[in-house]
């Protein structure tokens, strides 16, 4: 918890523990019947992206900064203004962070930092807690620079913790030990109960440690080493350890981040909490924190021997939005939400949680994310199933106390998320369950509940007790408040509930009719998801034309090349209770591409495909769909090759690839290598996509797919300045990549990107990253996955 100055954030209210009738399905937005006021309009947000944040409050506004300097500003928590990201010369935070904080970029071989941490201190100045990390290594740097304004410019005071120091005395005099000795990053600054000031920092290696530092100066006290062990060690995966003090309950609150971070690490919030700032830490099962650490006799970042320990708070999930639910896309949820801070409102007192997250489908897109805390009887946090809104409108007949929820406001149908204790990359999708109003609670699980105070409840599900808090919410697929609750079991397992409008099976059948759609069916050219349940209960089975083409569970066999496209229709039959209705659908299925060569580009002076049935490719500008850019011709392998300046690309033809065989083959020579930069892109749309980099995530070249987030890594990375050859075979999953000829990369299940005959594709841009600086010759397309003799010989020339 930071220490803000006494004033009250600009446009801030509190999220009122009340509950509105469950059973409206009106739009807040549309105006109300004759002679009633409108309801409130529907809460609005701007997203900003900061990795990892940290807040501080300043100039009543409450800011963010986090990794890679990113940081951003709001006066409300629904409103993110972006201020700066990158650690560039250019990043305002700074006058120039690359050459003020070189010493700590040096020290972790790095080019940018993680998270940062800002407080206020009694100078009235602020100290940013600054960190670099290698990254593959706990070899990182901690320091501390003072600005007089938030927003800087910040001057560095200097580094104070170091690690990574193999074969070296560390801060504590011994040899430097990644199973006991942290990786000094991830630091959070706050003041304690009696004014004392602290810092906990720490991340996988030897866990989670705590300094007292002085008040005076911003930097720890003498003779502590790295301070005192909290929990963690022998490369548990915690870390982004946050502190806050709750005057009412007089524990000390950490919450933590179990897990990998990425899409696919199973990223989750943790609590554990103290009478003392320094501990010791305990969960609600009263384990001594101190004593979680990985086994060692498991594999390295092993999840099992911490999986049990904390109270989990949240993880992935999502609310799914079945077929002919309100709303569009998927649903909401989070994936690998974490890395937190925490905010408490000085005039209400109400304490908040804010952190990063990734979303369902998205990859690794993400955004900050704020959701209300609230106390549970046994003084635990619970959070709120969703984002944080402003006030919601006051209710009929509790006008004047809004935070009253009437026991006929909880009755009904919810969709309930178990965020249980696993550290998995899996999404938990919401079962269904009703509260009913004699205290029962039925469906995918039972048991009862019972409501304490005007926005308190107790359940028992499935024998099991949880205690928590009654909620209204805004729900941004049925675009209303609607009644959600956050329970808490002894063994620190959270569940979510969320009110769900009634339908009847003749409506519910409609809504599925209605909702139900299969995309573009002009030009199948892969399987189909064939959604089988729909809204409240629905049904969905299918019949085929030809099964032998498209099967009734969605599986497409083409034609072969030359038997001509095929026509099929597929049959919905949506049932809901007694309720049936039928709807249809017409399939034209493309025969098979023929498996030889689909296109080939030699860049002789021009753009042309040199058989000239395909469209010639066309010049972009920094991004894929963006006008402008210039190319030119340069000595090639063979004749010339087309110069790319780093600006520009060259958009090749819609529909280059269709289906999950091909082999992509060309030649590059990067004028320099930058990370992400792609040479040849592919996608079907922008959440799923195939890159040919020179440089990848783990530094070295490979053909990266998302948003599965498949790495097919060759180990090594090519050289800038000199040409190399670069090919990729896929065949229905099986994956290889070639450097000059030599398999460097084999794999199975490569995702099926190329679902479509409209798909993008381009050399050197894509949506988002560096343009590619360097030459690019002989590139050809097939229909078929080349063998290793046949890239050999294209690699040859």
């Amino acid at each position: 918890m930071r220490t803000p100055p006494p004033r009250t954030v600009r446009g801030l209210v509190p999220l009122v523990l009340a509950v509105a009738l469950v059973g409206s399905t009106a739009s807040p937005a549309a105006a109300g019947p004759p002679g009633r006021p409108a309801p409130p309009p529907a809460p609005t947000f701007t997203d900003a992206t900061v990795h990892d944040p940290s807040v501080v409050v300043a100039d009543d506004e409450i800011w963010a900064f986090g990794s890679h300097l990113q940081v951003a500003k709001t006066d409300d928590l629904l409103h993110w203004e972006q201020v700066a990201a990158g650690v560039t010369p250019d990043n305002p935070i700074f006058e120039d962070v690359t050459a003020e904080l070189a010493e700590a970029l040096e020290w972790a071989q790095t080019d940018t930092l993680w998270a940062a941490d800002v407080i206020q201190l009694g100078d009235g100045r602020f100290y940013m807690y600054y960190n670099a990390c290698k990254g593959d290594s706990p070899r990182s740097a901690m320091g501390v620079a003072v600005a007089d304004s938030v927003d800087g410019p910040y001057e560095d005071l200097g580094i104070f913790l170091r690690s990574g120091m193999w074969d070296q005395p560390s801060e504590d005099g011994e040899i430097y030990d990644a199973r006991i000795h942290p990786n000094v990053v991830d630091p959070d600054t706050f003041v304690d109960a009696e004014g004392r000031l602290w810092m906990v920092y720490g991340s996988y290696s030897g866990g989670i440690f705590i300094l007292e530092m002085d008040p005076a100066t911003g930097f720890p006290l003498p003779g502590q080493g790295y301070g005192t062990h909290l929990l963690g060690g022998n490369h548990s995966r915690i870390e982004a350890p946050n502190i806050m003090f709750d005057e009412d309950t007089g524990y000390y609150y950490m919450f933590l981040s179990f897990g990998g971070l990425d899409a696919n690490g199973g990223y989750n919030m943790r609590v554990v909490r103290s009478k003392n700032p320094d501990g010791p830490y305990v969960d609600a099962e009263g384990n001594d924190m101190s004593q979680v650490r990985s086994d060692p006799s498991l594999p390295l970042f092993d999840d099992a021997s911490i999986a049990p320990y904390g109270v989990k708070v949240m993880g992935n999930h999502i609310f799914q939005r079945e077929v002919g639910d309100p709303g569009t896309g998927l649903g909401t949820g989070y994936v690998s939400p974490g890395h937190n801070s925490t905010y408490t409102d000085p005039e209400t007192g109400k304490q908040f949680l804010v952190f990063h997250s990734r979303f369902p489908g998205q990859g690794e897109t993400h955004n900050v994310r704020v959701h209300e805390l609230a106390m549970n009887a046994r003084g635990w946090p619970v959070v709120a199933p969703y984002r944080y809104a402003g006030e919601p409108p006051a209710t009929k007949g509790h006008k004047h106390h809004p935070e009253t929820i009437s026991r006929s406001d909880v009755v009904g149908d919810y969709a309930l998320i178990d965020h249980g204790k696993a550290i998995s990359a899996d999404v938990t999708r919401a079962v269904d369950v009703r509260l009913e109003p004699l205290g029962r609670i039925s469906g995918d699980r039972t048991g009862w509940w019972l409501q304490t105070g005007r926005d308190r409840v107790h359940m028992l599900v499935d024998g099991v007790l949880y205690d928590g808090a009654l909620l209204r919410q805004w729900q941004p697929d049925r675009q209303e408040w609607v009644v959600t609750f956050s329970v808490q079991s002894r063994a620190g397992v959270s569940l979510w509930g969320s009110a769900v409008a009634p339908m009847s099976a003749k409506d519910a059948v409609a809504a599925v009719v209605a909702d139900l759609d299969l995309g573009d069916t002009s030009a199948v050219v892969a399987d189909l998801a064939l959604p089988t349940t729909g809204t409240h209960g629905t049904t969905i089975t299918w019949a085929s034309s030809d099964p032998a083409v498209v099967s009734p569970t969605g599986e497409v066999t083409r034609p072969e090349h030359g038997a001509g496209d095929a026509t099929v229709t597929l049959t919905a039959t949506v049932r809901n209770e007694r309720r049936t209705a039928t709807t249809r659908f017409t399939l034209t299925v493309l025969e098979r591409a023929a498996g030889g060569l689909v296109g080939a580009w030699s860049f002789e002076g021009d753009l042309a495909e040199a058989s000239g049935a395909l469209p010639a490719g066309t010049v972009t500008g920094p991004r894929v769909d963006a006008a402008g850019g210039t190319v030119s011709y340069v000595e090639g392998v063979e004749g010339q090759a087309v110069q790319l300046d780093g600006a520009s690309g060259v958009r090749l033809p819609d529909g280059l690839i269709s289906g999950p065989t091909y082999t992509v083959s060309l030649w590059v020579r990067p004028d320099v290598v930058t990370g992400f930069t792609t040479t040849f892109f592919g996608a079907r749309d922008p959440e799923s996509w195939v890159s040919v980099v020179p440089q990848g995530p783990d530094g070295s070249t490979m053909v990266w797919s998302g948003t599965a987030w498949y790495d097919a890594s060759t180990g090594g990375t090519i050289p800038a300045g000199e040409w190399s050859h670069l090919t990729l075979t896929v065949d229905g999953g099986d994956v290889a990549v070639y450097v000059d000829g030599a398999q460097r990369f084999t794999g199975t299940g490569f995702p099926n990107v190329f679902t479509t005959a409209t798909g993008t594709f381009a050399l050197g841009v894509n949506w988002w990253d560096t343009p590619f600086a360097g030459a690019v010759d002989e590139l050809t397309v097939h229909g078929s996955a080349l063998t290793a003799e046949e890239v050999a010989a294209l690699a040859a020339r």
